[in-house]
């Protein structure tokens, strides 16, 4: 929607500016980790892959991607859980957060707190994921019909264009298969990823809802367990 932020790109603006700081490499360090334990080569395991190629893409220094990948090999290292929260925002809109800590009786009360502190509420399981589908999403530096006929051919669903920039979209469990066909074709992919995106979007038009919402998603970016974030909100770039 043309004048609308989609969270992929604020995500990707503010991920910029935490790499900047290295606020993200934990985040980024505990991905590869989890992603390592079906098999810690890259080549054979596509989700470590990614986990690789996103902390390259942020200037993630190489001995930090192999102290998360030799994590796995320490027996005497805790254990990391994946979980996924979910939970309303002001104004409703519904929020997916994921998380990979090794504590999950410290990470659920941070969660939980970040949403009451910034007018949200955590949810039950599945009350709120049921409005989300499970995709595959490739960002691409390419527009026009013949990217769109070559992704459909490469077995994508959808293609969103975003700018100068397109979003491929993806069954989850044909976004290796979408991505080497891109990639061989010579499209300049800058992003690949599993994601959750939302059957219906809604719309914040008060700046003051807006506020309340960004300062809810800045305080979950800031707990170092959370991994990603998947929102149903679209805000106007003059309110943000």
């Amino acid at each position: 929607m043309s004048g609308h932020s989609k969270w992929s790109t604020i995500k990707r603006e503010k991920g910029a500016k935490d790499a900047a700081r290295g606020a993200v490499f934990t985040k980024l360090g505990n991905a590869i980790a989890m992603a390592a334990r079906s098999g810690a080569d890259p080549e054979m395991n596509f989700t470590l892959r990614l986990a690789i190629d996103k902390a390259k893409a942020a200037n993630m220094p190489s001995a930090n991607i192999q102290r998360a990948l030799d994590r796995i090999k320490d027996k005497n290292a805790a254990q990391l859980i994946e979980n996924l929260y979910e939970g309303y925002g002001p104004g409703g809109v519904a929020i997916l957060v994921e998380v990979a800590t090794d504590n999950i009786n410290r990470t659920y009360p941070e969660v939980k707190l970040a949403f009451s502190k910034h007018g949200g509420s955590i949810a039950e399981k599945g009350a709120v994921a049921f409005q989300f589908d499970h995709k595959g999403a490739i960002r691409v530096n390419a527009t026009g019909d013949d990217l769109m006929l070559q992704a459909l051919d490469a077995g994508a669903e959808d293609v969103q264009e975003e700018g100068d920039e397109s979003v491929i979209y993806t069954a989850a469990t044909d976004l290796a298969k979408v991505r080497d066909a891109l990639r061989t074709a010579g499209l300049d992919i800058t992003e690949a990823e599993l994601t959750y995106v939302p059957n219906n979007t809604v719309e914040v038009t008060e700046a003051d809802t807006a506020g309340k919402i960004m300062r809810l998603m800045d305080a979950l970016d800031a707990i170092d367990d959370v991994t990603n974030t998947h929102v149903n909100f679209e805000i106007p770039e003059e309110l943000l």
